[in-house]
């Protein structure tokens, strides 16, 4: 520390005393505790206040730290300083008038103390007691008796009180240390005051409800908002949303929806509000009633970590691996996008894996929003226990979709993947053959994220049959047909090898 911290460390001890009386007034637990232990540190402030000058300079080795009065000897030697230098002013307006030079001067470096400098068109009528010290291009400096006795006691003194202020100093600080203890417990009380107030100020400001914290497994929330979120948006056009997991029929949501629907933002609000109400603080709700959670476990957004050779896929697995190995049944999981990252069956097949293991009570049983475009996983609500399915509502006007921002019962039945690009700015002309290509693709029954399915291995019994309208069942319905309906009688050679050609391609295909 130098001084200037220590004058920063005063200004914040002066404040106490008016946080403590503000506090004397308060009568919750929590505030009377804060209160009983708030130290306002009147010694520490008042050695502060009585030894260090209001505006000390950076070092605190070239003095001007210590106030006057603090030290005896301090006061002692700046007055010797202070006198001689007075003396040196008084004995130049002398010497100007004994010898009659108008122009000389008294000066001072490090290299020679004190000296008298006359100018060349003074030589003659230098006095025979100044003895020369250094002859300059255009005058000469000179020194005497009194003035190197007067330079002794003046630097001398300087020296001495710097060095007498930087002991000094250091003793305030010493003491100051030993005090650490106490200023650390006011800081904490300080600190806990100031964050009890900015979440009151934040819940009276914006409308926050106080939340009903239990041991219980329900998390019960009406009209829920993102607190951060709704502070973007103008006009206060937030829509609020319900939420309700808890651990028997409601373990899983599994939330569907449009691109930019709200679907991220409505399962971090949810894990916002829990997270705000076990930190003390009142939720953005009409109404919240919490069941404890051990942990919340994210995974959400993708990234590279191309430092140590991971893709997204890879970082995005590694965090589901930690989630599904330390979270509990108290836990709450947080879970968007999960499979994303790699081809359209594999990722169908890991997400469905993943919600299965979590939703069953014997491996997992966590309480978890699971926001996926994936959805194929609405099946599972009816097949396993525990699991709900919500949608984000989206209305289509003609091309055109509106997005709701609610979150009602039932799965989603369609991305409107190029409805969100449509407002994103992409072309008509690429929208166009975007339809195109989609509609191609759904006749063939591909994945409407262009990705053919691997050959389907045979059913095991028991299995979940993910894909009961395989594209494989489908092309061979169609092969069939079009076998059926073939004409041989009137084909030309041609025209029966060409066939044939194409049927051969398109049975490969599957």
């Amino acid at each position: 520390a130098n001084c200037r911290d220590l004058i920063a460390l005063k200004n914040s001890i002066a404040r106490l005393p008016g946080v403590k009386k503000a506090l004397s007034s308060l009568n919750s637990a929590l505030n009377r505790k804060i209160f009983d232990e708030l130290d306002t540190l009147d010694d520490v402030f008042m050695l502060i206040e009585s030894s260090i000058v209001d505006d000390p300079p950076v070092s605190v080795r070239e003095g001007g730290i210590i106030k006057s009065g603090y030290n005896a000897e301090v006061d002692r030697l700046r007055k010797a300083s202070t006198a001689g230098k007075e003396w040196i002013v008084r004995f130049e307006s002398e010497e100007r008038e004994r010898t009659g030079i108008k122009n000389l001067k008294v000066g001072y470096n490090k290299v020679f103390g004190y000296y008298i400098e006359v100018t060349r068109s003074y030589y003659s009528m230098v006095p025979e007691d100044y003895i020369r010290k250094q002859t300059l291009a255009n005058c000469e400096r000179y020194i005497t008796g009194s003035l190197k006795e007067i330079e002794d006691e003046i630097l001398g003194a300087e020296e001495k009180v710097v060095e007498l202020e930087y002991q000094l100093f250091t003793q305030v600080k010493d003491q100051i240390a030993s005090q650490v203890g106490r200023i650390k417990k006011a800081a904490a009380c300080v600190a806990m005051t100031d964050v009890i107030c900015s979440l009151a100020e934040a819940a009276d400001k914006e409308g926050y409800c106080r939340p009903e914290v239990n041991e219980g497994g329900k998390i019960e929330i009406l009209d829920g908002r993102h607190p951060v979120v709704e502070k973007s948006i103008e006009g206060g056009s937030f829509v609020p949303n319900d939420a309700f997991l808890d651990w028997d029929e409601n373990r899983v949501l599994i939330i569907t929806g449009p691109n930019m629907a709200g679907k991220s933002t409505y399962i971090r609000q949810v894990a916002l509000i829990v997270l705000m109400a076990q930190v003390g603080s009142f939720v953005p709700a009409r109404e919240a009633r919490i069941g404890i959670v051990d942990r919340i476990f994210t995974r959400v957004g993708a990234s590279d970590d191309l430092a140590s050779g991971q893709s997204t896929f890879m970082v995005e697995m590694s965090e589901v691996a930690n989630i599904i190995r330390n979270a509990t049944k108290r836990s709450l999981l947080i879970l968007d996008e999960v499979g994303r990252g790699t081809s359209t069956f594999d990722g169908l097949s890991i997400a469905w894996s993943v919600v299965e293991y979590i939703s069953d009570p014997e491996k997992l049983g966590a309480r978890t929003l699971f926001a996926t475009h994936y959805h194929e996983l609405t099946q599972l609500e009816g097949k396993l226990s525990g699991i709900r399915n919500y949608c984000m509502l989206a209305e289509e006007r003609g091309e055109d979709i509106v997005f709701m921002r609610k979150v009602v019962r039932g799965g989603a039945d369609d991305s409107y993947g190029i409805h969100v690009a449509k407002l994103a700015g992409i072309p008509y002309q690429v929208l166009e053959r975007a339809r195109e290509i989609l509609e191609e693709l759904e006749n063939l029954s591909i994945s409407k994220r262009g990705v053919r399915p691997k050959k389907q291995k045979a059913h095991i019994d028991g299995q979940l049959d993910l894909f009961a309208f395989s594209r494989e069942a489908k092309v061979n319905r169609e092969l069939v047909h079009e076998i059926k309906n073939l004409d041989i009688q009137n084909m030309t050679p041609i025209e029966a090898l060409n066939t044939l050609y194409r049927l051969q391609h398109k049975a490969m295909d599957t």
